[in-house]
């Protein structure tokens, strides 16, 4: 009967199924009445032919009762899950709406899911099965095992393409595992070996898996799905003996893109043309390689169990390393595992990403990088080469954090030992070359995909053009370009250059985001005129690829600048750049001449940005903004009055602002700034003369040019603030306001404040005298160029012979007029009659007192009177000046003018200014050359 029942070559049967199982036993007759019933399909009582549910339970109830005949029954119990399958696959076809398994509608009412009654028979088959495995498993479970797992590779197969609702083997496996485990009998199948291999997974799997192994190479790649799912439930296991399968099967057919052992590593194809091979390696073998199996199950398992597959590739690495040096006299698995490795990372870009966060920690140590190269050495020339340019595709599509990290590593392992600052880095020669190479190669492939990425030319003629083709390893650089720019400003050989061209190709693949970034980042860096050439040489790469880079880098930056996010050293350093490189094109340089004359156009376009920065709080940005603005060029059209008043008053506070912390060196650029502001339009000479003048009138310059200031102005304040309620104080500065009247009685000189006393002393600020006049004449010669003609500014800065604009004169004297005096502006401009001046005492004691606490007037008078008539708007503080002084001469008691030395010069300068300005007549022009009586007693005695 074992004969009869077990095919040829079958191991011997596994002990009886226990008494407790199934029905109670059967007699002699009755036994050989069901084998022939099994055997004929016949009933032997009535005559009928069996059905499917009844054959069936013709073979269970054999396989409880003979267990020799379990070869034959489970054979036919193949046909069972056949018919099933079938069934369920029409009932699928008849579902009107096509899609996913799981966006199916269920299948009609009048179709029997699993065939006409096998579904029950299906369920029986579990309940035998299980109980058989439960009972017995060491017997049992290798059997059952390897029945199940091979009948499922078969129906996989089999039933591949043939339905409309069997999804395609290349497309997602997800797909396929949502069909058949929707499919009650291979998900009874899946269910029946998951038990056998729960039952051995403690004590020998290996009966098991090797059914599972060897079923996925036999029908590979439509039994992806069962290994993907056991995977899920058994990682540890699974996970392992997939890669040495998938390793074994390399060692053996070589892999699509180059391998070790075998004859198919020569016959490898560039992995930038085809990374996912899918044609057998061997020529005239028709089996796919195991390769690409190994690829779709651990890429499915990678989402879960991305853990154990790292760490399962890199023991497989360290293993391979830690075997000996590669060569053909070693072991084949060990030779191929780095060759294994490669293929699987650019076959599955999912791989790549679970293994890319640790690869530069694995690859760190040094001692790790001698391994490698030992083991490499007995490589063939065609095999390293192969692996190389493997290595330089794995590099370009590496993604997130791990991408710059890598590339950091490839850098400096490639740099000479000389300039290496990293510790640990002490590899061999040997290694640096490899990883110059490499870096090398790798720079030309980006440059392949960037210039290349928008396919072939045929490509979208008949529809639109495909999107362009993502460059993985560059969309992680996006966020590191400041990163890439300080390390490409050091200047250290080799690598400045690599990661210059590499700031290129970046800013070619992301335009036009990451192009003005790199150039904004080298300009605000750069520290000399050889760093700052590396942006030149951006500029002048990308100039081809990117229109409008220029303005796009001006106005992030400026962005940024306002935006608080660039720090003022970096401001600072911007500014001066940008003067630079304007200064460059100014003196003709050929070299960065193009991108200076680009970038006076962009700054020239954003005067209103640029002008807020000569007001900034730090220092540095200010004078580097004034040296910019100095010699931006304008635009060609005129100024609009906002920007050309905005600066103007920036300007002024910027040359007052350098005069008082640098002295008459530190206001050039300020002052060539307010020159040729000044020669844009007569609105910008008026502004900037009045702007001016005004500034070093008021109270906080005065002792800039020699005044005097208040002596307690802060203790004043504070006790005005608690007399407040002394309203004779409010009283008096009312009608101080007012305009008086002649003869009124509010024309009284006030010394005091009533009970308070008299006004504290005027005291002249301690500065050097010396200081002082070149202050003066630092302000009087910007006024001279401002008021000259633009081709008479050659004199010098020699104020005293000007050649001035008498326009320009007239607008000096009018601002005086109102800084000093603002109530008599716009007064008659002729001398009144004598009996005017009663009228005017108080106004013409606040001149004289004005004159005399600013010593800055006298000089501005002396530039108003080189520009006659201009001298003429200046008649009030003339005869205010004069009354003073005559009312001084008049009431003093002394005989000897020498006791009022002030009132004596400012006497003598009055005289000079008015024969000056032509409003005396010559003979008196020089009674201030005349000495005093008491002057000639003297030089006689």
């Amino acid at each position: 009967m074992s004969a009869l029942c077990d095919p040829p070559g079958a191991p011997g049967p596994p002990g009886p199924a226990p008494a407790t199982h199934g029905p109670a036993p059967l007699s002699a007759q009755e036994l050989s009445q069901e084998i022939k019933a099994f055997l004929s399909g016949v009933d032997p009582i009535l005559g009928h032919q069996l059905s499917a549910r009844e054959h069936a339970r013709c073979g269970l109830l054999l396989l409880r009762s003979l267990p020799p005949a379990r070869a034959a029954v489970l054979d036919h119990l193949r046909g069972v899950f056949d018919e099933s399958v079938r069934a369920h696959l029409a009932a699928l076809d008849e579902s009107p709406v096509a899609g996913p398994p799981h966006l199916r509608p269920p299948p009609p009412s009048h179709v029997p899911a699993g065939g006409p009654g096998l579904e029950d028979v299906v369920q029986e088959v579990q309940q035998v099965l299980s109980e058989f495995t439960r009972a017995n498993p060491k017997a049992w479970a290798p059997v059952i095992s390897a029945w199940s797992i091979d009948l499922m590779g078969q129906l996989s197969s089999t039933y591949s393409g043939q339905h409309q609702r069997v999804p395609h083997v290349t497309g997602s496996l997800n797909e396929l595992l949502q069909l058949w485990m929707g499919c009650p009998a291979t998900r009874t199948l899946m269910d029946i070996y998951v038990q056998c291999l729960s039952a051995l997974i403690g004590s020998c799997p290996d009966a098991c898996v090797d059914a599972l192994l060897d079923t996925s190479v036999q029908h590979s790649p439509h039994f992806d799905w069962v290994v993907a799912h056991i995977g899920s439930s058994f990682p540890g296991t699974i996970i392992s003996r997939v890669l040495s399968c998938g390793l074994k099967d390399f060692c053996v057919h070589g892999g699509a893109g180059g391998g070790a052992g075998g004859s198919g590593g020569s016959s490898s194809q560039t992995p930038s043309t085809d990374p996912f091979p899918g044609s057998p390696a061997i020529p005239g073998e028709k089996r796919v390689p195991k390769i690409a199996s190994v690829v779709g199950i651990l890429g499915h398992l990678a989402s879960r169990h991305g853990d154990s597959i790292r760490r399962e590739l890199l023991r497989m690495f360290h293993d391979s390393l830690a075997g000996g040096t590669g060569g053909r006299s070693g072991d084949p698995s060990l030779q191929a595992t780095v060759p294994f490795l490669l293929q699987l990372a650019v076959m599955s870009p999912a791989l790549l990403g679970t293994v890319s966060g640790e690869l530069v920690d694995c690859l760190k140590p040094p001692v790790v990088l001698s391994q490698l190269q030992q083991h490499l050495q007995g490589f063939p020339r065609e095999e390293l080469d192969n692996m190389l340019n493997l290595a330089v595709h794995l590099v370009s599509q590496a993604s997130g954090a791990g991408a710059y990290r890598l590339l950091q590593f490839l850098v400096d392992t490639a740099m000479p030992a000389s300039v290496i600052t990293t510790q640990g880095l002490a590899v061999p020669d040997t290694v640096r070359e490899s990883c110059d190479r490499l870096i090398q190669l790798l720079l030309l492939h980006l440059q392949k995909l960037v210039h290349h990425r928008g396919g072939s030319p045929g490509e979208g003629v008949l529809g639109p053009p495909p999107p362009p083709r993502p460059v993985p390893f560059l969309d992680a650089l996006r966020n590191h370009v400041g990163e890439l720019c300080g390390e490409t400003l050091r200047l250290e050989r080799k690598r400045f250059l690599w990661q210059h061209q590499l700031l290129g190709l970046l800013s070619v693949y992301t335009r036009p985001s990451c192009g003005p970034e790199a150039l904004g980042h080298l300009l605000s860096r750069a520290r000399s005129p050889e760093e700052l050439s590396l942006a030149t040489q951006l500029y002048a790469g990308l100039v081809v690829s990117l229109s409008g880079l220029l303005p796009l880098a001006f106005r992030s930056c400026l962005a940024r600048v306002h935006a608080g996010t660039l720090q003022p050293p970096f401001t600072a350093r911007f500014l001066r750049n940008l003067a630079l490189l304007v200064g460059w094109e100014q003196q003709g340089d050929e070299g960065p001449a193009a991108l200076g004359a680009r970038f006076g156009e962009s700054a020239s376009a954003h005067l209103s940005d640029l002008a807020p920065l000569l007001l900034h709080p730090e220092e540095e940005v200010a004078e580097a903004a004034a040296s910019l603005l100095a010699i931006c060029p304008f635009p060609p059209e005129a100024l609009s009055p906002s920007q050309l008043l905005g600066l103007v008053r920036a300007g002024v506070h910027r040359f007052f602002a350098s005069l008082r912390l640098h002295g008459p060196p530190g206001v050039a650029s300020a002052s060539q700034l307010l020159t040729r502001l000044s020669h844009t339009s007569p609105a910008g000479l008026k502004a900037v003369l009045q702007l001016l003048v005004e500034g070093a009138l008021h109270r906080g310059n005065t002792e800039l040019f020699g005044g005097e200031v208040d002596g307690d102005n802060e203790t004043l304040s504070a006790v005005s603030a608690s007399l407040a309620s002394a309203s004779l104080l409010d009283t008096n500065r009312r009608h101080t306001a007012a305009v008086p009247g002649p003869g009124g009685i509010w024309s009284v000189f006030h010394a005091g404040v009533i009970g308070r006393g008299l006004k504290p002393p005027k005291f002249v600020q301690s500065r050097n005298q010396q200081e002082v006049i070149y202050n003066t004449q630092s302000l009087l010669s910007l006024l001279v160029h401002c008021c000259s003609a633009p081709g008479d500014t050659e004199c010098g800065g020699c104020w005293g012979a000007p050649t001035l604009s008498p326009e320009a004169a007239k607008a000096v004297a009018v601002t005086l007029v109102e800084s000093v005096c603002p109530d008599a502006a716009g007064a008659e401009l002729a001398w009144p009659p004598e009996e005017h001046a009663r009228a005017t005492v108080e106004r013409d004691l606040r001149i004289g007192r004005r004159f005399r606490e600013q010593p800055l007037l006298f000089e501005l008078l002396k530039l108003v009177a080189a520009a006659p008539p201009a001298l003429c708007y200046c008649s009030v503080l003339l005869r205010g000046l004069l009354a003073a002084l005559l009312g001084h001469w008049e009431a003093s008691r002394h005989p000897d003018t020498a006791h009022s030395p002030w009132h004596l010069e400012a006497s003598c300068t009055l005289v000079s200014v008015m024969a000056e300005g032509s409003l005396l007549p010559p003979a008196l022009g020089n009674m201030h050359e005349a000495p005093s009586p008491s002057t000639l007693l003297r030089q006689g005695t």
